[in-house]
């Protein structure tokens, strides 16, 4: 199934379109389902939606029957500003009536980042327990300009798990901090949609390969490798696309 490819004139046009169909899909999920699973993207482009979804630009949600969970995390503490979860905190959480038994961050608390992969796994298996794979409704993703997203890095041992729904991962050399935690390529693929947020001109040439090379070249990066049961739809501004 090819992608579905949107671009818009900036990130404010990118996000309130991402809000208003992140509502629609978050209702029709609750109306069908019962409940509505969301897994979030760290960084700065997602930033945005995540306001304007605490400011009502995706219309009324149902937060009570909403899960939000974290598709990668820096093992740092959730003061940090580094941090994924604190991040989505001031833009989001703190703003909205969401029961705090529907947020399900990564536990940073403990020792290593093996542990706390360790433990969200097994966080993830109970919620799913139903299903038997990690059936989010809807995984958000960003992209770095070197083909990473989540924190599936280029040449990332991660990248090659193929049991684990969760793993410990490091970033690339000179980003900081190194030490994540990830879902892996296995926990993404069950999900019933992921959409992938990209802003920005230098993340065009790295769009171009992914969006318009050959299917070889696209699988030399991570996010090429990503695979979905059901759609996958970019989010693109056109400097990002570069057109």
């Amino acid at each position: 199934m090819k992608p579905e490819v949107l671009v818009f004139d900036g990130l404010e046009a990118l996000s309130l379109s991402a809000a208003e169909r992140l509502g629609r899909m978050a209702r029709e999920a609750v109306r069908e389902r019962g409940r509505f699973s969301l897994a979030l993207s760290g960084g700065h482009t997602p930033r945005r939606l995540y306001v304007l979804l605490a400011e009502g630009g995706a219309g009324e949600l149902p937060w009570d029957r909403i899960h939000l969970f974290w598709g990668d995390e820096r093992f740092v503490p959730p003061s940090d500003p580094a941090s994924n979860f604190g991040m989505v905190r001031e833009a989001l959480l703190e703003r909205i009536p969401i029961p705090p038994g529907n947020l399900h961050p990564v536990p940073v608390g403990l020792g290593s980042p093996a542990e706390a992969a360790a433990s969200y796994e097994k966080e993830l298996r109970a919620f799913f327990a139903d299903e038997g794979e990690p059936v989010f409704d809807l995984v958000l993703l960003g992209l770095g300009d070197e083909g990473h997203t989540a924190s599936l890095f280029p040449g990332s041992p991660a990248l090659a798990e193929r049991e684990a729904w969760v793993a410990a991962a490091e970033a690339a050399p000179g980003i900081i901090p190194r030490s994540r935690i990830t879902l892996t390529l296995r926990g993404l693929s069950a999900a019933r949609a992921i959409w992938f947020l990209v802003a920005g001109a230098e993340k065009a040439p790295v769009v171009r390969i992914l969006l318009d090379g050959s299917e070889s070249e696209a699988a030399q990066l991570p996010a090429g490798r990503v695979r979905a049961a059901g759609p996958v739809a970019w989010f693109l501004d056109r400097a990002a696309r570069g057109r």
